[in-house]
C-alpha cells in the first residue's frame, strides 16, 4: 500500500487531491492518504447543503463548505481532526464494508488502551460517543473509504456549524443524524495529531506493507485543476442540492411579522411569497420576478437587488435586512 500525506489544509484542494488519488492514479494500486482541513463543513454527495448548515454562523466564522464524492452526512473539520482515506481495488474489499476499513483505526485505539467499536451504519464510538464518522464511494471496481478522527476538535464550533435554524426545510436531500461526539484527548492523555498518525501507520504496517510516497508536481497540478473546475465551484458545493422549500417566520422591529415561503432548485430561487402583518405598497410580483433564478447567497442577492429598494415592497425593511431574512 502506498501512503501519502497532503501538505495543504485547504478543504477545496484536499477534496480534489483525494478525487485525483481515486480517479487519476494507478487503479491497480492501493492507497492511504492522511490529511487535515482548516475549518470546514464537508457535506455528503446527496445532501441538501442548505439544510445542513447554520448559515449565519458559517458566514460569520468564515467556515468553508465543500461537497465530497461520497454519500452520508455532513461533518465538521478543523485542525484538531485527522482525516484518513483508503482507496482499494474492489476485489479486496466490498463496497460499504465499513468494518473492514475501520479496523485499522479500532486496532490503533486498542494499542492506546481504548476500546472502540463500529456503531450503527458508519460511526466509530468510544463508550457510546462518536469519535469518527465514515463514508464510502465506489466506482469501476474500486472503493474509496474516508473518515474523520476527532482528536482535539472544537466541539462547540462543530455543534454550532451543523445546527440549522428553526426554519422548516423540506426536500429530498439526505439529512445528517446528529450524534453525541467526543475527542480522543478525553480518553488518551497527551495525544497529538502527529503522534496518532505515527501510531496509525505503525498499526497498519503490521498487517500489510506500507510505503511512504510523495505526490509529484504533476499530481499537484492535476488536483489544482480539478479544484478549480469542481471543488471551488458554487454549482458543485451548493447547486448540486436537490429541490427544497423553506418556511420562515420572523418578527422584525418596526416592520412586523412575516411568514416567508421559498422554493429553491439547484441552489437558485424559483419562487417566493409572503404573508404577515407588515405594510407594503408595490406589487410583490415585480420583486419575485427580479429574483427568479438568483443564487441563494448574499452576494448574488445583493447584485440582483442593485437599484431596487426593498422598502417599496416591505415598508421599513432594508435591503440588508431582507437579504439576511432570505439566507439566514
Amino acid at each position: 500500500m502506498e501512503y501519502y500525506e497532503s501538505g495543504s489544509t485547504d478543504p477545496h484542494f484536499n477534496l480534489a487531491l483525494e478525487d485525483h488519488l481515486f480517479s487519476g492514479m494507478d487503479p491497480e494500486k492501493d492507497y492511504l492518504m492522511l490529511w487535515q482541513n482548516a475549518n470546514a463543513v464537508i457535506v455528503g454527495r446527496f445532501q441538501n447543503t442548505a439544510a445542513e448548515l447554520n448559515a449565519g454562523f458559517i458566514r460569520d466564522n468564515k467556515i468553508d463548505v465543500v461537497r465530497r464524492l461520497s454519500g452520508g452526512g455532513a461533518v465538521y473539520h478543523d485542525l484538531g481532526n485527522l482525516n484518513y482515506t483508503f482507496i482499494r481495488r474492489g476485489r479486496e474489499a466490498k463496497v460499504f464494508d465499513f468494518s473492514f476499513f475501520t479496523k485499522p483505526l479500532i486496532d490503533t485505539l486498542a494499542a492506546y488502551g481504548v476500546k472502540a467499536e463500529l456503531s450503527g451504519r458508519n460511526d466509530v464510538t468510544v463508550y457510546g460517543r462518536k469519535i469518527s464518522g465514515n463514508a464510502q464511494y465506489g466506482k469501476a471496481g474500486r472503493v474509496m473509504h474516508h473518515g474523520t478522527i476527532l482528536l482535539s476538535s472544537d466541539l462547540t464550533v462543530l455543534a454550532n456549524a451543523l445546527r440549522v435554524s428553526g426554519d422548516k426545510i423540506q426536500g429530498k436531500g439526505i439529512s445528517s443524524v446528529r450524534s453525541r461526539v467526543a475527542n480522543l484527548d478525553e480518553f488518551i492523555d497527551g495525544v497529538t495529531v502527529d503522534g496518532f498518525k505515527s501510531a496509525f501507520i505503525e498499526q497498519l504496517d503490521r498487517t500489510e506493507s506500507v510505503h511512504k510516497r510523495d505526490f509529484t508536481g504533476e499530481d499537484i497540478a492535476r488536483a489544482t485543476k480539478l479544484q478549480r473546475e469542481k471543488y471551488d465551484l458554487w454549482e458543485w458545493n451548493y447547486g448540486s442540492s436537490p429541490p427544497y422549500t423553506v418556511e420562515k417566520t420572523r418578527r422584525i422591529e418596526n416592520f412586523g411579522r412575516i411568514e416567508l415561503y421559498l422554493r429553491i432548485e439547484k441552489g437558485r430561487l424559483v419562487s417566493f411569497h409572503s404573508h404577515g402583518d407588515y405594510f407594503g405598497n408595490e406589487d410583490l410580483s415585480a420583486l419575485v420576478s427580479r429574483l427568479h433564478g438568483c443564487r441563494m447567497e448574499e452576494s448574488a442577492l445583493r447584485e440582483a437587488l442593485r437599484g431596487i429598494d426593498v422598502g417599496d415592497f416591505y415598508r421599513n425593511l432594508s435591503n440588508d435586512a431582507f437579504i439576511s431574512l432570505m439566507v439566514d
